[in-house]
């Protein structure tokens, strides 16, 4: 395994983190249909919805994809990619769910870019 990351890994490593962003995306689309109150086990059978199911197979998917990219790109190198997906979940966030923006939010994203810029490049 080479330290420098070919283009493909580079393309792998970015959509396995845009995918982890349609799943928390799925993730909090199941939140939002399950029932708000009542007793803990209707609240709990209200999360099983075509979100939460749509989410868990997406997941079961990239856990695949993950250990198959682990079989030629370093862990030091790939796991930073991961980082892309917290950068990215809060911006779809605030644009899908009008989500609160905040300047810390925006410095934090701005941070967690320029670290993976720092490892990754």
């Amino acid at each position: 395994m080479s330290e420098r990351l070919s283009a493909a890994q580079v393309v792998l490593l970015i959509a396995y983190a845009a995918a982890m962003v349609g799943g928390q995306l799925l993730f909090k689309l199941a939140a939002g249909r399950a029932p708000a109150d009542g007793a803990l086990g209707e609240r709990l059978v209200g999360l099983l919805n075509v979100y939460l199911m749509l989410a868990v197979v997406l997941y079961a998917a990239l856990s695949l994809l993950w250990v198959w990219l682990l079989t030629f790109t370093p862990l030091s190198r790939a796991y930073p990619f991961v980082a892309l997906a917290f950068a990215l979940t809060p911006l779809f966030g605030i644009v899908i769910f009008g989500e609160p923006f905040s300047t810390r939010l925006a410095i934090g994203i701005a941070l967690i870019l320029c670290g993976l810029l720092f490892v990754a490049g």
